[in-house]
């Protein structure tokens, strides 16, 4: 009997390195003249940002950039001062092989940060960052979409693949300059700047992608009010617009822009009463862009032959796809503090998310995020100083998705839109945070197909008896395929004979199962 393979190749994304970088960070920093002496530290902070990377040949090139912020507060005044300084490490991977077209994502943290005051005038801060890397090139893999003789079944899957690629980042340098109000009080000193939730609405015209949104910026600054040192927060908006030439790209294509801070730097700027009335913001925003050109294929998820012992290879595959965002509310809230831990006042306080995962049920219907918050509050505490406590929050949140949910795999990223606190009525300091979880669902991410098959022709499979129907007890929801498989048939004997309405059994009951050679 004549045996055909007939095969396709196809485009798939090929993860090339998969690793995890470290970073030690180190500050031996003694205060200019005009700090004054170190009486007790208040906070130390290290912001991580991976940008501007390049890949040469099997070598990955990046730049971790640092933001270190050491908070302390002097014997003789109440106002916080702050140190600011800013490291800049370059980096370098061996991804092992080159490869074409490769994305690279790159997300750094800080694992832990310690801080000492050697004496008044000398500070010593230690710590460690982390890389996540993962690289993902393109390469061309040959499946089985059809085969024909020996008795061999086959069973097809629609799928698409990304036929095209293209990747394009481009940078944007903001700069905004905002104006204090009346009722604000003066800026001493930035203690703390961070960017929330960047928003972007996209646009494809003619092979140009628009891009525009708001960059929300959070600010904590040092002031004095009511003749004492005190702590000011403020929230302002930074818009931005941007046209990426996505080259070749046109209305075939699906697109999907991710913004990115590369960093964010706020300074006041004085003003000719020698005040500082004005907060100039400086960002780096990267917009990174991905169009994919989807083409629909068939290919053979599993085989087996009726009649002859069957070999099959199988490969895992990833499709490349630009994947359906969905958004969801996620609230989260916890008891800080009570008792003698109260402080004498709360300036502001704020939330940090990581370690998110995300988890799909195993029947689709539940998506599990978890991860962990870090809870921060600015204060003055009982004996007079300004204190910033804080306290790692594990949290978890089951969501209920509806019938019309169609995906095989999800990530996640936590936004935090707002943190609040209250005090309860037995005196305890209660914190909330508001989040966005933003998920990125992919339909068939990681598909099996199978890469090879052979059929040895000369030897017949033995069966347990000479019969032409056997009677089987099947379970709800059980696949057909698999019955056919362990009994050497055919799926569509099986569905004819037992008059069923699809590939999957609708209920648990005995069935027929027609013996085919």
């Amino acid at each position: 009997m004549e045996f055909k393979v007939s095969r396709e190749t196809i485009s798939t994304a090929d993860c090339i390195y998969e690793g995890v970088q470290e970073q030690g960070i180190e500050l031996d920093y003694i205060l200019p003249d005009y700090y004054p002496d170190v009486f007790r530290l208040v906070r130390c902070e290290v912001n991580p940002v991976a940008a501007d990377y390049s890949v040469n040949g099997d070598k990955l090139s990046y730049e971790l950039k640092c933001d270190i912020k050491i908070m302390y507060c002097s014997e003789n005044g109440s106002v916080l001062q702050c140190v600011n300084q800013k490291q800049t490490y370059t980096k370098n991977v061996e991804l092992g092989r080159s490869c074409e077209n490769i994305t690279v994502k790159l997300n750094a943290k800080c694992d832990y940060v310690n801080c000492r005051a050697v004496n008044k005038r000398r500070l010593d801060l230690r710590g460690a960052v982390s890389v996540k890397i993962r690289a993902e090139g393109e390469k061309q893999q040959e499946i089985v979409c059809d085969v024909s003789g020996m008795n061999v079944q086959l069973k097809k899957t629609d799928v698409k693949f990304a036929s095209d690629k293209i990747c394009v980042k481009r940078n944007i340098q903001l700069s905004e300059d905002i104006e204090l109000t009346s009722v604000q009080p003066s800026v001493i000193r930035i203690v703390r700047c961070s960017c929330g939730h960047i928003s972007c609405e996209k646009k494809n015209i003619s092979g140009k992608l628009l891009a525009k949104g708001d960059v929300s910026v959070n600010v904590l600054y040092a002031c004095e009010k009511d003749g004492e040192g005190s702590l000011e927060p403020m929230e302002f908006i930074m818009p931005y617009s941007q046209i990426v030439d996505v080259e070749h790209g046109n209305e075939d294509y699906e697109f999907d822009v991710k913004p990115e801070i590369v960093f964010c730097d706020v300074v006041p700027v004085q003003s000719g009463d020698g005040e500082n009335r004005t907060l100039r913001c400086e960002a780096e925003l990267t917009l990174c862009c991905n169009a994919v050109k989807s083409k629909s294929a068939v290919i053979a998820s599993d085989a087996y032959s009726t009649t002859y012992p069957c070999n099959i290879s199988m490969s895992d595959i990833k499709l490349e796809q630009i994947p359906v965002s969905e958004e969801y509310s996620v609230h989260h809230s916890f008891k800080m503090l009570s008792g003698e831990d109260m402080p004498e006042k709360v300036y502001y306080v704020w939330c940090s998310p990581k370690n998110v995962n995300a988890v799909l049920s195993d029947d689709r219907k539940k998506l599990t995020i978890s991860g962990m918050l870090t809870y921060v509050v600015a204060c003055r505490d009982c004996s007079g100083m300004i204190a910033m406590p804080d306290k790692d929050e594990a949290f978890e949140e089951i969501i209920e998705l509806d019938d019309n949910f169609s995906g095989d795999a999800v990530t996640a990223e936590i936004y935090v839109n707002d943190a609040s606190y209250n005090i309860s009525a037995d005196n305890s300091l209660i914190l909330t945070a508001d989040m966005k979880a933003e998920i990125s669902v992919y339909k068939s991410a990681y598909v099996k197909a199978v890469s090879d098959i052979s059929v040895d022709g000369e030897i017949k499979k033995i069966r347990d008896g000479d019969y032409s129907i056997k009677l089987y007890y099947g379970t709800e929801n059980e696949d057909v395929w698999e019955i056919a498989k362990r009994y050497s048939t055919c799926v569509d004997a099986i569905i004819d004979e037992n008059e069923l309405d699809g590939d999957c059994l609708e209920q648990s009951g005995m069935l027929i199962i027609p013996i085919v050679s």
